[in-house]
């Protein structure tokens, strides 16, 4: 019997500063495959290439990766800013309006780091260009130098919410993760529901209110040794759970708090 198939959401870029490309990691395709029993495959995300009528017809459920680009914060009614970054502007024509369409219709998707914020955007809310830079923040970003293990390493705590939905999951209310991000949520988009913080508050775990399907995000990489990873491989399992349930046709009929 064929896995579900999960729609990766790719990167755009050059290599050798020439050459364009759509990828993604690896690890998020193992993460798919080997945590969550499901056939990864790469989305090319650019509107010249894919529709989301498309994506949801041939996708169960979707990994909304990172990325080093950002939403453009033109997607949130803010003026660009040199703080902003850098931006992929065809991701974001993919991946804003696939999140509102899977709200709408129950189908899981899994939000990390950019992905994560990517949610928040599409449901109206806003980002902050650089959590460093606000009073009391710590600095959330990838250390620049050492090894992947180095970067990837768990810094530290997230507090989620007592018998919320990811404590269902983990089954604990504080959890060890890594942290490779510049900008986070300023303001909580309609209908998101913060349900987990790192120790300076800045949210890091959401899901949206009242949807009928698996709507999880987080601002860490849970992609990261999630097959031994004790909280990055339930998290992939139950999205995994989600994706099997779509695609056999058990359609969610509750809100994701109500889930076992």
């Amino acid at each position: 019997m064929a896995r579900p198939v999960v729609g990766i959401i790719g990167n755009s870029y050059l290599i050798n500063d020439q050459y364009p490309t759509h990828a993604g990691g690896t690890m998020n395709s193992e993460a798919v495959a080997h945590v969550s029993g499901c056939l990864p495959l790469l989305i090319p995300t650019d509107p010249r290439f894919v529709s989301v009528d498309e994506l949801l017809e041939v996708c169960d459920g979707f990994v909304l990766t990172g990325g080093r680009p950002n939403v453009h914060p033109e997607e949130y009614g803010e003026a660009e800013t040199e703080a902003h970054g850098t931006f992929d502007r065809a991701r974001d024509a993919v991946t804003l309006p696939l999140v509102r369409a899977c709200v709408e219709r129950g189908q899981p998707f899994l939000g990390i780091c950019r992905g994560f914020q990517e949610v928040n955007v599409a449901l109206g809310g806003t980002l902050y260009p650089e959590i460093r830079d606000l009073p009391g923040r710590m600095n959330h970003r990838m250390p620049p130098d050492g090894t992947l293990e180095d970067k990837f390493a768990l810094r530290h705590k997230v507090t989620v919410t007592d018998g919320g939905v990811f404590h269902r999951i983990f089954g604990a209310t504080e959890v060890m993760t890594n942290t490779l991000h510049g900008q986070g949520i300023k303001t909580p988009g309609q209908r998101i529901m913060i349900d987990g913080y790192a120790p300076d508050g800045t949210p890091e775990a959401i899901y949206v209110a009242d949807a009928p399907g698996f709507t999880l995000a987080v601002q860490w990489h849970p992609e990261w040794d999630a097959t031994n990873d004790p909280v990055s491989r339930p998290l992939f399992r139950a999205f995994g759970e989600a994706v099997h349930a779509w695609a056999t046709g058990l359609r969610p009929g509750r809100d994701i708090r109500a889930a076992e």
